[in-house]
């Protein structure tokens, strides 16, 4: 107690200095007083208030005003009267006084002792009386309002003299959506205030904030995380909001503080950008342990999450049972992706590729031809798929042709088809070529610019026409299809050159994207995270150490998505199935010979050891931290 003692007498003797300086002297007491308290001050001076005089205006409302707002308020009263009543159980008769203000500085309600104040505090702390920092000077919950954060004001640091005997301490609370709805507050006399307030108000008010959460995304999937799994679970845990097919919806103060994210660049975002992970995979293992927690690394850093409330009954989630034996065993590709494939499932944060899905979605169904440009192994089929499934035409046939994989002698006849007898070796009954078989979907032509120039004018007609012709044939086909186009050349070049039709070009060229090779892309945390998970079905998940990441970024991927994905499907099948780390030495010798660490520098974040369990991984990057932040 001597200490609290000996801490308050120099509290008070700061104090009066400080005071002195600025109120008497006209200088900066900077240094004696908190940075929080002297901005108040200063507004204060603005505002025309007197440190020896009177509040500007004693704000008391009526009682019809105050039923008003208080019926206004009610969704914050309803969850915060219970807060303010075990407070109130908590600190007792201790001359304090529990407060909730709306997000005006108007008192709703309050609990508690208010004889401590005298007869002019108790008129002042009653309901109905507002506390804006711009009537009563600088204040708890005047000043809370104003820098929106947890603030406590003691004794001589309200601005004036006549509040010097309180001591108080208030917090705002926000909505699920980051709305200022109110302050919660505890005020007391300061020459029995308790050292504890501060931490007391601070957890009230997340558990109000934390209510009302629950209350407004009752409907949705809600998550709980915290970087240590051993304070996962209380009121100070980063919550969110997550709707059945995977959007964050919302995501409380805590949690954007731990995710080190804006409320903008969170929300309405797909959960597998966020949490660099999928959310089906994740209510898979929650399903299995309602109770329990799972793990991730988000960021380098590991995670822990648990579901709060119950799962709605309608939620179907993917991977809900281990894959046969047999389903393991298939070969997959990048191209083999489910029919739901769309631009907006696509599109996983990265600006450039985000802005190319942005141009194409606006020509969806407007019989625009789209040209994709980019790089081998880029993923064009893939943003052609996107694009196809997410228009108009998504129930009908996407149909593909690589032009530069198919023999020239061969590719008219796959072009355009034929009819029987058309050509030695052609079947009796002929067959209708790509052009005839996307009728009412989607004909993609990839590696366009590898079309022999002969061709060239022969689609070049077919599009004009709107028919086509098969070979030996004497009547014409029509067509209705959307046209969506792909190379790696630059077409302009190859005008130039004479080796492309620049008619054609023109007619091709409705709509030009590019996409950014993977070397450019901002988003190899989460396509790594997707590709391992596809690759893991049936078998504990696998993550990757920061050092294999931060690699990986590194790399220059030559063969974009597809290199990517078959690295990952070798790293994977190598593993040992008691291994769920992949670390830096595991990886490929070409991504090690080509991305060294500098001499002398580390990894931002040390991998793990591979062979510990998650909890180890957890402990040993906590660890790290604290030994970097000197044990703080």
């Amino acid at each position: 107690m001597e200490h609290l003692q000996l801490a308050a007498e120099m509290h008070s003797h700061q104090l009066q200095q400080a005071r002195q300086l600025y109120f008497a002297q006209g200088e900066s007491p900077e240094g004696l007083i908190k940075p929080l308290i002297l901005r108040s001050w200063q507004r204060c001076r603005h505002f025309g208030l007197r440190e020896n005089g009177q509040p500007a205006e004693v704000a008391v409302v009526d009682q019809p005003t105050l039923k008003r707002e208080q019926e206004r308020n009610q969704l914050l009263l309803s969850h915060a009267w219970a807060v303010m009543g075990l407070v109130h159980e908590q600190i007792g008769e201790s001359a304090s006084q529990v407060i909730l203000a709306d997000a005006n500085g108007l008192l709703l309600e309050t609990l508690g002792d208010a004889d401590f104040a005298g007869q002019t505090g108790r008129l002042a702390l009653a309901p109905g009386t507002c506390w804006e920092e711009s009537r009563y000077g600088t204040n708890a919950i005047g000043t809370a309002l104003v820098e929106e954060n947890l603030t406590q004001v003691l004794g001589g640091e309200h601005f004036l003299e006549r509040n010097a005997f309180l001591a108080a301490c208030a917090s705002p609370v926000f909505a699920a959506d980051g709305t200022l709805l109110g302050i919660f507050s505890i005020a007391s006399d300061y020459a029995v205030h308790e050292p504890h307030t501060r931490g007391l108000v601070g957890l009230s008010a997340a558990l109000i904030e934390n209510r009302l959460f629950a209350a407004t995304h009752a409907r949705d999937i809600l998550l709980g995380f915290q970087r240590r799994g051993a304070s996962l679970g209380s009121p100070n845990d980063g919550l969110a909001a997550v709707t059945p097919d995977g959007q964050v919806r919302a995501v409380n103060r805590t949690g954007l503080e731990i995710l080190g994210r804006r409320r903008v660049d969170a929300v309405n975002r797909d959960f597998a950008q966020l949490f660099e992970y999928r959310l089906g995979l994740l209510i898979d293992h929650l399903r299995q342990d309602p109770q329990g927690s799972h793990e991730l690394v988000v960021g380098g850093k590991p995670l822990r999450v648990q579901l709060r409330g119950q799962l709605p009954p309608l939620l179907v989630v993917s991977r809900s049972r281990p894959a046969t034996a047999a389903a393991r065993s298939q070969p997959r590709s990048p191209e083999a992706t489910p029919a739901t494939l769309t631009l907006d499932i696509l599109d996983s944060g990265d600006p450039g590729l985000h802005a190319a899905i942005g141009r194409a979605r606006r020509i969806l169904d407007r019989d625009i031809p789209l040209l994709i440009q980019g790089e081998s192994g880029a993923g064009k089929e893939l943003f052609a798929k996107g694009f196809h499934n997410s228009g108009a035409r998504r129930s009908a046939p996407f149909v593909a042709l690589n032009c530069a994989a198919i023999p020239e002698n061969l590719i008219e006849a796959e072009l355009f088809g034929y009819q029987g007898g058309a050509y030695t070796g052609a079947r009796k009954e002929g067959a209708p070529g790509k052009i005839q078989q996307a009728h009412g979907g989607t004909l993609f032509l990839d590696e366009i610019g590898d079309m022999p120039l002969a061709l060239q004018s022969r689609l070049l007609r077919v599009l004009q026409e709107r028919c086509v012709t098969p070979l030996g044939a004497t009547h014409c086909t029509p067509l209705d299809i959307s046209l969506v186009c792909a190379t790696h050349r630059r077409l302009r070049e190859e005008v130039a050159r004479g080796t492309f039709r620049e008619d054609l070009y023109y007619r091709l060229n409705g709509l030009c994207v590019t996409l950014p090779a993977l070397r450019q892309r901002t988003d190899i945390r989460l396509l790594v995270a997707q590709l391992a998970e596809r690759e893991t079905i049936g078998r504990a998940p696998v993550q990757f150490s920061e050092a294999a990441l931060q690699t990986m970024e590194r790399y220059a991927w030559p063969g974009n998505l597809r290199q990517l994905f078959n690295v990952i499907r070798v790293l994977v099948a190598l593993l040992d199935d008691d291994e769920t780390v992949i670390s830096r030495e595991q990886l490929p010798d070409e991504l090690l010979e080509q991305v060294t660490v500098p001499a002398g520098q580390q990894w931002s974040a040390a991998a793990p050891e591979v062979n510990c369990s998650l909890d180890e991984i957890g402990y040993q990057l906590t660890r790290r931290a604290l030994d970097a932040a000197g044990g703080n």
